[in-house]
């Protein structure tokens, strides 16, 4: 498959996120804005050390994992719902989504979703859409007043990363 040649842009990408169900639970996120972030990837998810000795770089080391993080941000049109739903309750798992399973297995302690980011591609030609698939986000919310009000979710991701 060739490179794509398309610049792609916010008007392009969608975000969905998923429980760790057998069938999982999952929302299309509504009213994003084209800012999802992800940070601190790299060829390893490892720290990088440098062993000196009387300042001479004896050799350079993988050492302790390190965990990429996320962030996106929507406009807000309600906070929560028990029988729809809304992303705040997705991500909080409650009302209509207090019993999603976390993706770390139903007894886990720390309750992580999965997160998808979809970036259309055969509209532009490419052979395929393009996504980046994290596994095992753990989330936080935060909510903003304003013109619009706006929740950002902020994560790390404990899983894989991975890009097509």
């Amino acid at each position: 498959m060739a490179a794509s040649t398309v610049i792609k842009n916010l008007n392009d990408g969608s975000v969905t996120v998923e429980d760790g169900t057998g069938s999982p639970v999952s929302l299309s996120v509504p009213f994003t804005v084209g800012d999802v972030s992800i940070d601190g990837l790299g060829p390893q998810q490892n720290e990088v050390t440098a062993y000196e000795t009387r300042g001479s770089l004896n050799t350079v080391r993988h050492t302790t994992r390190t965990y990429p993080t996320v962030s996106f941000s929507a406009q807000l049109a309600d906070y929560s719902d028990g029988t729809d739903g809304t992303l705040v309750d997705f991500c909080l798992f409650q009302a209509s989504y207090s019993a999603n399973v976390s993706t770390l297995g139903a007894n886990a302690d720390v309750k992580t979703i999965k997160l998808t980011l979809t970036v259309e591609g055969t509209d532009h030609g490419d052979s395929a859409d393009h996504t980046i698939v994290m596994d095992d986000v753990y989330v936080t919310v935060a909510v903003a007043e304003g013109d619009p009000n706006t929740v950002t979710i902020s994560g790390t991701i404990y899983g894989s990363v991975v890009m097509t």
